[in-house]
């Protein structure tokens, strides 16, 4: 019986890693609406979570973008998105989330926000394209 041998570029897996830790924050973001929709949260309690992970969330992800960059990785649908302008307003995002702001409505939050719903579409849309990225990267790099 032939043993199967991991082959991965431990760049990319590295990069993954990054990626996980986006995504377990949207999945903690998604669930605080559900425990909102049944009540279980107070109006203060969910408003402070929803910035939290929201925010912890579209930052970590700066990151994949950041690392994504770096390896000069390629994929048509995740440039595509990178090709945005929201792509800068989210660095500027993550560098409001990470480095104290004097202002609660600081430019570096608002101006990401600014577009609303297209903008949590835009989000929505590269997160799920780098999670595809990585499910098949990772299905094809096991022999």
């Amino acid at each position: 019986m032939e043993e199967k041998q991991n082959i991965y570029d431990t760049r990319i897996f590295n990069l993954y890693k990054y990626f996980i830790w986006a995504d377990r924050m949207k999945a903690s973001f998604e669930s605080l609406f559900e425990k909102n929709i049944k009540g279980l949260l107070s109006n203060t309690e969910f408003e402070i979570e929803y910035n939290l992970y929201m925010s912890y969330w579209f930052a970590s992800l700066y990151i994949v973008i950041e690392g994504w960059q770096e390896l000069k990785l390629e994929d048509n649908n995740i440039d595509s998105l990178l090709n945005s302008p929201n792509v800068n307003l989210l660095r500027r995002y993550r560098n409001g989330v990470f480095h104290f702001q004097k202002d609660y409505f600081d430019e570096r939050f608002m101006g990401f926000m600014r577009d609303g719903l297209n903008r949590i579409k835009w989000i929505r849309e590269l997160h799920e394209n780098f999670s595809n990225y990585f499910e098949k990267y990772f299905s094809t790099q096991i022999k």
